[in-house]
C-alpha cells in the first residue's frame, strides 16, 4: 500500500485551493477540524431552511423563514442614532418592510435600487402591526434566483465562518469529489438500497427536504456504514495480522482440569464451560490468541481464567495472571491457592513489595519454571522478570492496561497468548469499536449460590436513620461497606470527603469498628486496613471507589454509596457487586441528594429494578454517550463524524462481520473490492490500518 492513491489528491489538497477560502477562513475552520477539503466532506449540515419560492408574504403565518419576488418601493432612511434604515417592498399580493441597522445609505442604494426587482429570502417577523424582514439572508437578482437554495442545508459554525462560507467550500468540494469504486458488499448495498457513494455524499450536503437530513436517510446510513467499515476494517486488519503472529500450540491434556473440576463443591454454569472451551480451542491452535472475558459482577470469570492457565500448564508452559492493584493480586492469590493446590500446581505472588533475597528467590524459580503460575501486578514488567515458557498472560480489568502494555507483556514469552478479563459489562456497540480486534466469551450466567441484593434508593436527609439501622446491623455481627461521593474527579478532594464521613461514623458507631481506604493513601496502609475488615476485625469499611473492582469479603452483606447520583450506573452495579457474595440476604443503600433530575431519577430506578448488568450498560450508554459511558481519556474510541454508535449498534455489527468476511476471502485486498477497500481506508485515514497493510 504504498502511498495515497492518486484518485484521492484533490481531496487531501489545501483548503485554500476551494473557491471563497483564504488562509484566514481557512484558519477559523481548523476549529471545525476542517483542515482539508475531505474534512468538509465528513462535515455534515446538521438541518435546513426551506426556501422554496413563494408568490406573496401575505398569508405567511410569522415568524417564518420566507423567499419571495419583491420590486423596491422607497428607501426610509433614520438620522436619529442607532434607528434602522427600513426599505418598503412590494410582492405580487402586499407590502413589507426589510429592515437595517448601521447600514450605509449607499450601500442600500446598490443592493436595492428603487424601482427594480430582486428575490429575498429571510425570516419575517411582524412588529406593530407591520411585516418586516430584518436583514434578509438574501437578496439577488431575479435572473440569480437559483442561487438561493430552494432547501438551504445548516452547517456547524464557528467564528469567522459563516452559513455562507460553509455552502461555497462544500459546493467547491463537491465539485472535485471524485467516483469511487464500491467497497460495500453488492448483496448487501442492493437489500439496504443505498446509493453509490458520490451520490451519497451528494444528497447528505444538497438535502432537498427534512427528510434527508434525518439519520435514517438512506444516503446517511450509507456514509455511517462506510465509517464504521473502516473502522472495523481496521481492527479486522489488526485482528488478522495478530492471528498471523505465529503462536505456540498448548495442547490441554485436561489432566490438571479435571482434579480442579472435582474438588470443586458446585458445577461450573453453562456459560463457564463454554468459555473455558472456547479458550483451550484457542490455546490450542497455532494462531495467537487475543481473547475478551467479559462477565458480569460474580459470574465466575477468575474460575474460567485459573482454567485457561492450568491448560498451558498441562502443555508444558506457565502463566501469568496481572491484576491492577496489590489488593486483588492478593485475593486472586488466596482465591486460587487452594484449588492450585488440589492440581499439585506451583502459585506464587510477585508485587513490588518483594525486596532482597524473597525477590531473588522467586525470580530464579520463575526462570527455572518451577512457579508454574504467577500472579502479579504491573512490577511483572519490570526489567529482570524473566519466564522459563511464558505463554499466556491473563489480564485483569482492561480499561487499567493500555494496549502497549498488553504488547510489553506479549514480549516477555514467545508468542504469549492473551486473555483480558473485563467485570464491566460492555454495550455491544461499544465492544464491537473498542475491541474488534479480539475475539469475545462472554459470561451471561449467574453461579448458584449468590442471593439478590435488595436495592434501595433512600434521601440523604435521612442520614441519621441510615446510621441507626447499620448501628444495629454492626451489632449483629454484620459488615457493611460505606462509599463515599466523587468529588470533581478530584482525588484529594475525594479523600477530604472519606475521611469527614469516617470520623462521622467513628463517632457515632465506636472507635475500632470503622476502618478507611482510598486512593491517597500508601498501598501498605490501604492493606492492612483491608485485610482488617476482609479478617472481621472491623464491621464498617469507608471507602472510596478504589473497592469497585474485584474485592471479595463474603459475610459483607451491606453497601451504602453515598450520593449514588454522582456515578455512572456501570460503577453502581460495580459496587453493588462488592455485597451478595455470601449466604446472608444483603442490601444496598444508594444515598441521594434530593430533590433528582428526572433523568437522575430513572438512571437509580433502572438499578432497582434489575441486576442484569448487560442491560445496565446499554440504558447507561442510551443516556449518556459512549464517551462518558468508557470514560474519553481511556476509551481508545475513534471519533466518528457520521455515524452514531448509541443509535447504529446494528449497523456496526453488520460492517463488523463484512470486514472479517472481506479480509478471510481476500486476505491482500487484491480483488477489485479489495482494492476499493483500501481507498475508503484511506479516505477515511485509518492510518493505522494502512501501516498494517505497508508491512503486512
Amino acid at each position: 500500500m504504498s502511498g495515497r492513491p492518486e484518485v484521492l489528491f484533490s481531496l487531501f489538497g489545501d483548503l485554500t485551493a476551494l473557491d471563497g477560502i483564504g488562509p484566514k477562513t481557512a484558519q477559523h475552520l481548523e476549529a471545525l477540524h476542517i483542515e482539508k477539503p475531505r474534512d468538509l466532506l465528513f462535515t455534515l449540515p446538521h438541518s435546513g431552511i426551506d426556501r422554496a419560492r413563494r408568490d406573496s408574504v401575505r398569508d405567511v403565518v410569522a415568524p417564518a423563514t420566507v423567499t419571495v419576488e419583491v420590486k423596491v418601493e422607497e428607501h426610509r432612511p433614520n438620522r436619529q442614532k442607532g434607528r434602522p434604515f427600513r426599505v418598503v417592498v412590494s410582492d405580487a399580493q402586499t407590502a413589507f418592510q426589510l429592515v437595517f441597522f448601521h447600514a450605509r445609505g449607499d450601500y442600500l442604494q446598490r443592493l436595492l435600487p428603487k424601482g427594480e426587482r430582486r428575490i429575498v429570502s429571510g425570516k419575517l417577523e411582524v412588529f406593530d402591526g407591520v411585516a418586516q424582514m430584518v436583514h434578509p439572508d438574501h437578496v439577488v437578482k431575479p435572473d440569480e434566483g437559483d442561487q438561493i437554495p430552494a432547501f438551504e442545508p445548516v452547517y456547524p459554525l464557528t467564528a469567522g465562518v459563516t452559513q455562507k462560507v460553509m455552502w461555497k467550500a462544500s459546493s467547491a468540494s463537491l465539485a472535485m469529489t471524485p467516483e469511487l469504486t464500491e467497497w460495500i458488499d453488492p448483496t448487501l448495498k442492493a437489500q439496504q438500497g443505498w446509493p453509490d457513494w458520490k451520490d451519497a455524499i451528494t444528497q447528505a450536503h444538497r438535502p432537498t427536504g427534512f427528510g434527508h437530513i434525518s439519520a435514517e436517510d438512506k444516503s446517511r446510513t450509507r456514509l455511517a456504514y462506510d465509517e464504521l467499515f473502516a473502522h472495523q476494517m481496521t481492527l479486522a486488519l489488526a485482528r488478522a495480522k495478530a492471528r498471523r503472529a505465529p503462536g505456540r500450540r498448548s495442547m490441554a491434556t485436561g489432566a490438571l482440569l479435571d482434579k480442579v473440576l472435582c474438588s470443586l463443591t458446585f458445577k461450573p454454569t453453562g456459560a463457564q464451560t463454554r468459555a473455558i472451551a472456547e479458550i483451550t480451542e484457542d490455546l490450542a491452535t497455532s494462531l495467537r490468541m487475543n481473547r475478551l472475558l467479559q462477565g458480569d459482577v460474580g459470574s465466575g470469570k477468575t474460575l474460567v481464567a485459573l482454567m485457561a492457565l492450568l491448560a498451558v500448564v498441562e502443555a508444558g508452559g506457565q502463566g501469568v495472571m496481572m491484576a491492577p492493584t496489590e489488593i486483588l493480586a492478593r485475593q486472586h492469590l488466596d482465591g486460587l491457592q487452594p484449588l492450585t493446590e488440589e492440581a499439585g500446581v506451583v502459585l506464587e505472588i510477585l508485587t513490588g513489595r518483594d525486596k532482597g533475597s524473597e525477590r531473588a528467590a522467586k525470580l530464579a524459580a520463575l526462570e527455572a519454571g518451577k512457579i508454574q503460575i504467577l500472579v502479579g501486578t504491573h512490577a511483572v514488567f519490570q526489567k529482570g522478570v524473566e519466564f522459563n515458557d511464558l505463554r499466556l498472560a491473563v489480564i485483569d480489568e482492561q480499561h487499567r492496561f493500555g494496549v502497549a502494555q498488553r504488547m510489553e507483556l506479549g514480549a516477555k514469552g514467545k508468542a504469549v497468548d492473551i486473555l483480558v478479563m473485563t467485570a464491566t459489562p460492555i454495550p455491544r456497540s461499544l465492544a464491537l469499536a473498542q475491541y474488534g480486534d479480539m475475539d469475545v466469551s462472554v459470561l451471561d450466567e449467574k453461579p448458584p449460590g449468590r442471593t439478590p441484593v435488595q436495592t434501595a434508593l433512600v434521601s440523604t436527609e435521612r442520614l441519621d436513620e441510615v446510621v441507626y439501622k447499620l448501628r444495629k446491623a454492626v451489632a449483629k455481627g454484620k459488615q457493611a461497606y460505606w462509599v463515599c461521593p466523587l468529588v470533581e474527579e478530584s482525588e484529594v478532594m475525594d479523600m477530604t470527603a472519606a475521611e469527614e464521613r469516617f470520623k462521622y461514623l467513628r463517632a457515632a458507631l465506636g472507635v475500632g469498628v470503622v476502618g478507611l481506604v482510598h486512593g491517597q493513601m500508601p498501598p501498605a496502609e490501604k492493606d492492612v486496613a483491608m485485610a482488617k475488615f476482609v479478617a472481621g476485625e472491623t464491621s464498617v469499611l469507608v471507602a472510596t471507589t478504589v473497592i469497585e473492582v474485584g474485592v471479595n469479603v463474603p459475610n459483607a452483606s451491606i453497601m451504602v454509596i453515598e450520593r449514588a447520583e454522582s456515578f455512572g450506573l456501570a460503577q453502581l452495579h460495580q459496587l453493588r457487586g462488592r455485597v451478595g457474595r455470601g449466604a446472608e440476604a444483603s442490601t444496598c443503600l444508594m444515598l441521594y441528594q434530593a430533590p433528582l433530575t428526572e433523568n437522575g431519577k430513572s438512571r437509580l430506578e433502572i438499578l432497582r429494578e434489575t441486576e442484569d448488568g448487560f442491560r445496565i450498560s446499554e440504558e447507561d450508554l442510551a443516556m449518556r454517550g459512549a464517551g462518558d459511558v468508557i470514560g474519553v481519556a481511556q476509551s481508545g474510541l475513534p471519533r466518528f463524524h457520521i455515524a452514531d454508535l448509541e443509535r447504529q449498534t446494528a449497523l456496526m455489527a453488520m460492517a463488523q462481520k463484512d470486514a472479517r468476511m472481506l479480509l478471510n476471502d481476500d486476505p491482500e485486498l487484491s480483488s477489485e473490492r479489495g482494492k476499493a477497500a483500501r481507498v475508503l481506508l484511506w479516505l477515511m485515514e485509518q492510518d493505522k490500518a494502512i501501516r498494517l497493510f505497508s508491512v503486512g
